[in-house]
Parts: C-alpha cells; structure tokens; sequence
C-alpha cells in the first residue's frame, strides 16, 4: 500500500508540475508587446555620426534586426530632420530615403510633430501648426503606398498642461484621422544611447560595450517593473507598447534586446493590436508632467500614487 501510495503522489506530483509548467508557459506566450521608435530618420544626441549617411547606416542595421525578429515596427518622424529646407539636395535626398527605407521594409510611419515642440507649454494653435506642418513628406511618402498617417506621438510623451487643452487637441488629431500613440514600458533608453554614441565617438569601444551590456540589463529590469505595475494596475499583463529611438545604440544592440524579450515569453504585435487591448479605454485624465508611462495616466487618474520611470544607474550618464 504505501508503495502504491508513494507511486500515486508521484504521478499527481509530477502531473501538478507539468501543468503548472502548462501555465507557465502559456502566460508567457501570452505577452505583447508594439515595438515603436522616436524622433526618425535618427535621434541625433544617440547616433554616433549624425549626418545623413550615418543616420542611413544605423538605418539599415536596424531594419535588418527588426526583420530578423519579424517585429512589425512603426517609427515617428520629425519632419524637421528631414532638412526639407536645407540647402543640400543629396543631404534632403538621403534623409527623405530613410524614410522610404522603413516603408519599403513594410513598416508604418507616425507624425511626431515638425519640430519635437512640448504640448505643456507651446500655445494650442502653433502646436497644431507645428503637427500640421510635420506631415507634409510623411503623407506623400505614405500615399505612394495607399496609405495615410494613423498614429501621433506626443514629443516628451507631454499630453497638455491643463485637460481643456488636451481634450481640444484630441479632437483636433481625431479630425486630422489620428489616433494618438500611448507608451506603457516608458524607460531611460535614450540615456544609454547618448552615452553609448558618445564612447565610440572618442573611440572608448570597451566603455560602449558596457553601456551596451547594462542597457540590456535595464530593459530586462525595466519590462518586469511594468509588468508587476500592469498587474497591480490592470490586474494583469496589458498588450505593452514601448518606447525607443532610431539610434546607434539600438541599431547594434535591438536584436539582442529582441532575444531577450522573446525569451520572456513575448510576441511582437503591431500598434494597432495592442491598441484593441481594453485597457487603452480606461479613464484618464492625466496632464502635465512628468510624460511617462500611461500607467502613470491610469493610477493618477484613479487617485493613486504616480508610477515613475525606472532610471540607469548613475556612472551611464554620459559626460
């Protein structure tokens, strides 16, 4: 009897651990998360040569990791940085391609305004100009491909200082066509960038290779940090969308991130199916600063304690 007894507590024992692993492996499978980046065609403070000829190389780096990864991206534009008015044909040109670069690779353009202005203190009418203004090549570019521009990126993830002028300029943007793109996993990446590009630039490669392993600590650290805010906040793990720029750092380093992120049980899913998660709907009424996270939004909303951005250690700040 007790060596049956034994054999039955093993097989339930073992049949527990299995579908405990079941679980396991099924919540991991079920996270999401947009990946999106910022201030195209390149974040001049994080790209090691930021003229148009880098800005295209560190381009096509990053083009090549996300298709490895199959990460159905969307990047954000400056029209600014496209030098439409400069006086360099070949400087415009290149520019302006990098763009076609990221849509020839089928992935989606966003507006992020013209010149990267902060909606908590540039006047409503010449922010709206300013967005107005920072379509003009997106749009063309977009229309060769049947498209039109769906998605704005507020600059500094700034939504409005008061929520008359928040609620005004939404209704403006849904107007215009847009819907507005949200960051849940907001992080310090652009800290590492700059201090990534700034090693190499003096020729430090070993300096850059620390900041480039410690980024991708921090992300690790970072993405369990919202996924422990998004159960307290939510009650379980959202579709996240996260935010990074087109930069040197992530040109060499996204596909390692990419690893890591899939090991952690995500799939890469488009804007526009994190944005069917019913957590994008809840109440929030959220401005001023500081433009973080929407769960930030959603617990300040509810009456609860902001939630802050998670910070790199000290020695990465670049000097």
């Amino acid at each position: 009897m007790r060596v049956r007894l034994y054999s039955h507590v093993s097989v339930a024992l073992i049949a527990a651990l299995l579908m405990a692993a079941a679980h396991v492996h099924t919540r991991a499978i079920e996270r999401s998360v947009a990946i999106t980046f910022d201030d195209l065609p390149g974040a001049g403070a994080g790209t090691v040569v930021p003229d148009a000829a880098g800005l295209e190389a560190l381009s096509r780096k990053l083009l090549i990791a996300l298709r490895q990864h199959s990460v159905p991206a969307i990047g954000f534009v400056n029209e600014a940085a496209l030098r439409l008015d400069g006086p360099f044909a070949d400087e415009r040109a290149r520019r302006v391609g990098i763009l076609r670069l990221w849509l020839e690779a089928g992935l989606e353009l966003g507006n992020h305004t013209y010149s990267h202005r902060d909606l908590n203190t540039t006047p409503l009418d010449a922010y709206e100009a300013d967005v107005l203004r920072g379509e003009t090549m997106t749009r063309t570019l977009l229309r060769e491909t049947g498209r039109t521009p769906r998605y704005f990126r507020h600059p500094l993830l700034h939504v409005g200082a008061d929520l008359v002028t928040r609620r005004a300029f939404e209704a403006f943007l849904a107007e215009r066509g847009y819907v507005v793109a949200p960051v849940t996993i907001d992080n310090d990446e652009f800290v590492y960038a700059a201090a990534y590009a700034a090693a190499l630039r003096r020729g430090d490669s070993a300096g850059a290779s620390r900041v480039g392993d410690d980024y991708l600590r921090y992300m690790e650290d970072t993405f369990a940090y919202f996924e422990e805010v998004s159960r307290r906040t939510v009650g379980r793990e959202i579709s996240q969308i996260l935010l990074l720029h087109a930069n040197s750092l992530n040109a060499d380093r996204f596909g390692a991130l990419a690893e890591s992120l899939t090991r952690r049980g995500y799939r890469f899913i488009s804007l526009t199916q994190a944005l069917e998660d019913p957590a994008y709907r809840l109440p929030d009424e959220f401005t001023g600063a500081p433009g973080n996270s929407w769960f930030n939004h959603w617990e300040i909303t509810a009456g609860r304690k902001p939630v802050p951005t998670p910070s790199p250690p000290p020695w990465v700040t670049p000097r």
